[in-house]
């Protein structure tokens, strides 16, 4: 069985954001790089479905600039078989992602597609909707547990109101959470044996898919600076300014 596992280069979570002066952004511009955590995620368990003898072949790929091949050699050391970068810019809308990743799915025909339910940079959670959607598949999102077997994958995802379990027939698409595992760092013999792996450079005239934008990022703002904490004297005073100047009583 093939996995396709889509995978997103994002600024390190551990990394403090600084917004552009012209508010036009995020700054990147020699900030440390990595891949979303939610991606690592669906990386391991790829790995752990071949290690487990299910899967005989992880395919990882991403959309972006060239940069993004460094994410894609820390997938290669993690133990993915090869990589697919797609030459697109650097940022790309959610729907346009989907589009991209359905056509590599069209060429590659992978009998599961995994990826993060959401990358932390822009949030949205929702290119694993929107792939399943435009492939015409099952869809099992939120995994924090996944089974394959005779053909269909059995997901336990995480809803408002507690466990949800599913089963899915095969192919379909599968989006990460974070209590499915825990990814393994890479060893530096992986990590050496990654640079000889192939990963293929496409365009996005190969696929034959043209982006369109839908929306337009007008502002970017940093959140206010938080207030230091006051000492009140007695517990009416805490309820007077809770009624009067925080007003979140009545």
């Amino acid at each position: 069985m093939k996995v396709l596992v889509a995978i997103k280069r994002v600024i390190d979570p551990y990394v403090k954001i600084r917004v552009k002066s012209d508010g036009s952004g995020v700054e990147q511009n020699n900030v440390k790089m990595a891949m979303n955590p939610f991606c690592e995620i669906a990386v391991e368990e790829a790995v752990r479905l071949k290690e487990a003898g299910i899967v005989s072949e992880i395919v990882v790929m991403s959309a972006g600039e060239a940069v993004c091949q460094e994410q894609l050699r820390t997938a290669l050391a993690l133990g993915a078989d090869r990589a697919i970068h797609v030459d697109a810019p650097a940022s790309i809308e959610p729907l346009n992602v989907a589009k991209i990743i359905h056509a590599v799915m069209n060429t590659e025909s992978p009998e599961l597609v995994l990826l993060g339910k959401q990358s932390i940079d822009s949030d949205n959670n929702q290119v694993a909707q929107m792939l399943a959607g435009l492939a015409h598949l099952p869809q099992g999102t939120f995994a924090s547990n996944l089974k394959i077997s005779d053909g269909h994958a059995e997901v336990v995802r995480e809803v408002d109101g507690g466990l949800e379990t599913l089963k899915l027939k095969l192919p379909a698409v599968i989006s990460t959470d974070l209590r499915l595992n825990e990814p393994r760092y890479a060893s530096l013999p992986n990590i050496m044996k990654a640079k000889q792996k192939l990963m293929a450079v496409m365009t996005l005239e190969d696929l034959s898919v043209t982006l369109s934008p839908h929306h337009e990022v007008l502002e970017v703002i940093a959140p206010p600076a938080r207030k230091g904490g006051i000492k009140v004297s007695s517990v009416s005073e805490l309820v007077d300014k809770l009624k009067h100047e925080a007003k979140v009583i009545s």
